[in-house]
């Protein structure tokens, strides 16, 4: 029984250590698998530590990326409800070809681009034009309006400014410049940027850097800059109105743009495409446009250029029933007579006082065979006519100041081969 008994014990001995041989390595299995836990616990709290690192560094680089995207975003979905008409640059004139040869020139430079010309000549649409020729046209095209900024807002909307940089900033915004980087930064009006601003843009342009309102951060840019302006710059310079670094920054490669007068050939085509233009967003149906009409809008001078001429076909469309443009021609009438009255502007001063000079002088050498009465009358015309500007109806026209009936001097004047054109 001793010996049976001895082995039973044995044998239940071995068993339980069996049984307690799992549950020690299973003990240890824990052990390491919670000493290697530890351990990717701790690499991945160093590969975390790493990743929140680097995004404190590139954090504020992301947030500035964001921004800037969503700006021109909005930016550009408002240049699109804007343009989304893009009207292209029609004509066939010499002096219109010279622009546009001159606009493939500079359009694969880099190089500052001043357009000069009346207002209503199309200079954006030249300036879209050098952006879309350029190695930029995938880019942004970004345009502001020097004369319709207030003076206080100038700054921050060229530079951009900081939140709380001025009363009513109340969050942080872009400016127009570093929105146009990588792309085109159009200034249409130059000639009305506030002179105490005028210093920061000649270094924006020559350095390519500038800080936005409040802050003391520089910002790199990299932007081509074409400015535009219908006004005498070089006078301005003389007022001391305009800086003339400045202006010789702006001046590296300027295209004057030709007013319409300058380029009468072009005013059947410019008619037959707006007739067209309009007369699709009317859903109207525009065939013929008679030849009077043609001849009697090609002899306006449209001091207004392009967008007078414009807005008066748009206009005849609106008034046409038919299939023939119904020009109205009273209308027209008065506006190629009101463009006598208009006062003298800088590119007809010269050609005026030249006028005025040799009618003078006309007079002075006449012959004695002239009828003395109808000396004095044409001199008195011509100085009336001189004084008006060319104006001859109206409470202060010149037949009111000589005591005529309107249709009595417009008689006299053809009598002696007067027209209000010579002294508008």
């Amino acid at each position: 029984m001793s010996t049976a008994t001895a082995s039973v014990s044995n044998i239940t001995d071995f068993h339980s250590r069996q049984r307690l041989f799992p549950i020690r390595a299973k003990v240890v299995s824990i052990q390491n698998r919670r000493g290697l836990s530890l351990m990717d616990d701790e690499s991945e709290r160093v590969d975390v530590e790493m990743r929140r690192e680097d995004n404190v560094l590139t954090f504020r680089e992301i947030s500035e990326l964001r921004d800037k995207l969503a700006q021109e975003k909005l930016y550009l979905e408002e240049e699109l409800r804007s343009e989304l008409n893009f009207d292209q640059i029609v004509g066939d004139s010499a002096a219109l070809k010279h622009v546009l040869e001159m606009v493939e020139t500079v359009a694969p430079s880099d190089s500052t681009v001043l357009l000069l010309g009346e207002t209503g000549t199309g200079k954006e649409l030249i300036a879209r034009a050098i952006h879309d020729h350029s190695r930029r046209k995938d880019r942004t095209f970004v345009k502001l309006n020097c004369a319709a900024i207030p003076t206080g807002l100038f700054e921050s909307e060229l530079f951009g400014h900081e939140k709380g940089a001025f009363t009513g900033a109340i969050s942080q915004k872009m400016g127009r410049l570093e929105l146009a980087d990588q792309g085109t930064l159009f200034l249409d009006e130059v000639g009305d940027v506030p002179l105490e601003i005028q210093p920061k843009l000649l270094r924006a342009l020559q350095e390519r850097e500038f800080e936005r309102l409040g802050s003391t951060r520089t910002k790199k840019v990299n932007v081509q800059m074409i400015a535009a302006t219908n006004r005498d710059l070089e006078g301005m310079i003389s007022a001391r109105e305009f800086r003339s670094d400045l202006y010789y920054r702006l001046n590296v490669f300027p295209i004057r743009i030709p007013p319409l007068h300058e380029r009468q050939e072009d005013i059947p085509l410019l008619v037959r495409y707006f007739a067209q233009k309009f007369a699709r967003q009317m859903e109207k149906r525009i065939e013929t446009i008679p030849t009077a009409t043609m001849h009697a809008l090609a002899q306006c001078d449209w001091p207004g250029n392009v967008r007078e001429l414009a807005n008066f076909i748009e206009r005849a469309v609106i008034l046409t029933r038919g299939t023939s443009l119904d020009v109205p021609l009273a209308e027209l009438h008065r506006v190629c007579s009101d463009e006598f009255m208009q006062p003298a502007g800088p590119r007809r001063f010269k050609e005026i006082t030249q006028i005025v000079k040799e009618t003078m002088h006309a007079l002075n050498v006449r012959t004695s065979a002239v009828d003395e009465h109808a000396e004095r009358q044409r001199h008195a015309i011509v100085r009336t006519l001189t004084e008006t500007r060319g104006r001859v109806g109206g409470d202060n026209g010149a037949a009111a100041r000589l005591g005529l009936n309107r249709t009595t001097l417009l008689s006299r004047m053809k009598k002696f081969g007067l027209h209000p054109k010579q002294f508008c």
